[in-house]
């Protein structure tokens, strides 16, 4: 009688433990309960083809001018030159920077190597596109050529080799759309944040948001110290007459 008495206690907590459960459950929850209407985004009229710039992109060089650079040197205007549109890597004349300073963005560049082969491997058809002047894309022919992987074109060099060769041939016109997030540091300079890019290369992901190990160095490891929230992008001039066209730039 004991244990029958129990029994029915045991059912009672029990039922009366679901009924209070089932008094808490919340009501369902209607579709609107997830859905919000601000912040708008802004609207960006795309260009007339995929690699025109949009409409809030701050175009760098279009073919006319080489007033958005400078000279990576001094500071004077840059001394590389303008041939049908295209900017030429004038060799001896040094790297160029622009004048604006950027930090996270969305970059666009066009570039393609010389027709005429000097060379193999890094002395062939080299430039690069150096995010904050500090981190390279690299820029080389290699469509025919045999190199470090890890500096190929659409490496980060000396860091992150691609993960595929979308490259066309010297004389075509390849492009990259890079995605860059900037490092961050605290107020002591000390890094709380490393940079990630991603690359496509005519249209294929060649850098999946890597993480960089910090600027590029030819030589050694490379080690993060603290710079500004923005710097200049940079143009290598390696020597070979690399040409560029359709350089625009949107922050992030």
């Amino acid at each position: 009688m004991r244990i029958l008495t129990l029994a029915f206690t045991a059912s009672a907590m029990t039922l009366s433990s679901l009924a209070t459960a089932q008094e808490k459950t919340p009501p369902p929850m209607k579709p609107e309960a997830t859905e919000f209407y601000t912040p708008v985004p802004p609207k960006v009229v795309p260009g007339a083809n995929n690699t025109a710039p949009p409409s809030d992109a701050l175009v760098l060089f279009d073919g006319t001018s080489l007033n958005g650079f400078v000279s990576a040197k001094d500071g004077s205007p840059a001394g590389w030159t303008i041939e049908n549109g295209e900017l030429v890597v004038t060799k001896g004349k040094g790297d160029i920077v622009s004048k604006l300073p950027f930090g996270d963005a969305q970059y666009h560049v066009e570039w393609s190597a010389p027709t005429e082969i000097v060379g193999e491997g890094q002395g062939r058809g080299n430039s690069g596109f150096f995010l904050m002047g500090l981190y390279e894309v690299q820029i080389l022919d290699s469509y025919e050529s045999k190199t470090y992987t890890n500096g190929q074109a659409g490496s980060i060099y000396k860091q992150h080799p691609p993960l595929a060769m979308a490259l066309r041939a010297p004389g075509e016109w390849n492009y990259y759309d890079i995605i860059f997030k900037a490092p961050r540091f605290n107020k002591d300079g000390i890094l709380t944040s490393p940079a990630t890019v991603t690359v496509l290369m005519n249209g294929v992901v060649v850098q999946n948001h890597v993480t960089l190990k910090g600027p590029t160095e030819y030589i050694g490891i490379p080690n993060y110290k603290a710079h500004e929230e923005k710097l200049p992008i940079k143009l290598q001039d390696h020597g070979n007459p690399v040409r560029f066209r359709n350089i625009w730039v949107r922050e992030l």
